[in-house]
């Protein structure tokens, strides 16, 4: 990610914050959740305002959490009681450890040169059969838009660019499933988002 988006977060915590924790997000937390065990370990990837993480955490799993951002990550922290870890997202190097990946409107910020390796690594941090839940803005624009940086796709791009991961890999990161919704926050209806769920074989 680069050093301006994460400046961006980190200088705009507050607002961001103020528009991001309230959204109900609770039809597609319990999409993801319906994946998991109820002991599931889960990294939310990316964890803004720790909303996510929260929800996670009432409902009884283990939860990590990593922001690139460090206005972000201590904002997180005071809101969810953990600690979360700044780091960014290119640093992950677990092994088999997750049940769950959390990359909710997160790994985005990526071109598509730094997504593929954080998207190898993030099949190899899951545990077998393992799922991640991710979302990106729908569309073909790649590039910097109101000081942050965004990859978008469509269900046929994403599907094109996860087959350069597979053929590189012994063991698959595979879509299960994509859908389409619109933007939760007030005023972005008209915005529309793809949501992926994927699974390490």
């Amino acid at each position: 990610m680069n050093n301006k988006t994460l400046n961006y977060y980190d200088t705009n915590a507050e607002s961001f914050i103020e528009n991001t924790i309230g959204v109900d997000f609770t039809t597609t937390q319990e999409h993801f959740l319906s994946y998991l065990g109820d002991d599931a370990c889960i990294l939310d990837f990316g964890c803004g305002s720790g909303r996510d993480t929260k929800c996670f955490l009432e409902q009884g799993y283990q939860v990590e959490a990593i922001d690139g951002s460090a206005m972000l990550c201590k904002k997180a922290s005071e809101y969810t009681g953990i600690a979360v870890k700044h780091m960014l997202f290119q640093d992950l190097n677990e092994i088999n450890r997750f049940d769950g990946i959390w990359a909710c409107s997160s790994i985005l910020h990526l071109n598509k040169e730094e997504l593929l390796p954080v998207l190898y690594k993030i099949k190899d941090a899951l545990k077998p059969g393992g799922v991640l839940y991710t979302s990106f803005k729908y569309g073909d624009f790649e590039g910097e838009r109101n000081g942050r940086y965004f990859t978008n796709f469509t269900e046929n791009s994403f599907h094109e660019y996860i087959k350069s991961l597979e053929e590189l890999s012994e063991s698959r990161l595979s879509i299960v499933e994509t859908w389409i919704t619109g933007d939760v926050r007030a005023g972005r209806g008209d915005e529309r988002w793809l949501n992926l769920i994927l699974q390490k074989e």
